[in-house]
């Protein structure tokens, strides 16, 4: 039988909505959207779209990690912007964190009005 358990830390940010922070079944961890919430304080930290973007990513990386994954066992990243604009600086960022040999696949898509009014947002499914 699959193992089936959800992820909840407060090592990264918690925004209360009704939904896990990731889902882990079987070998796999679906994580739910992160934006730029710092997971100190968990306050909303809108800035750049660098600082939002590096943000976003360390919470991933947080969550990542308490499923018993990481960022280099990402297999899909999909990325949610306010402006598409915006693209080159989120890339930027991006590549910092994920390997050039190893990127994960991943989606872009604009998105007119992101919760908070946030400028980036990104979930992922990696493997443990």
């Amino acid at each position: 039988m699959d193992r089936l358990y959800f992820v909840r830390t407060d090592r990264a940010a918690v925004i209360g909505g009704p939904y896990s922070q990731a889902v882990v079944f079987g070998n796999l961890v679906f994580v739910s959207g992160q934006g730029p919430i710092d997971p100190c304080s968990n306050r909303l930290c809108p800035g750049s779209i660098e600082k939002e973007t590096e943000m976003a990513l360390e919470n991933l990386k947080i969550i990542l990690e308490e499923a018993g994954s990481s960022l280099e066992k990402v297999l899909q990243v999909t990325v949610y912007l306010s402006d598409i604009k915006e693209y080159g600086r989120l890339n930027k960022v991006y590549r910092r964190y994920f390997r050039e040999d190893r990127l994960p696949a991943r989606s872009c898509i604009e998105a007119a009005r992101l919760p908070l009014g946030i400028r980036v947002e990104m979930d992922a499914v990696a493997y443990v």
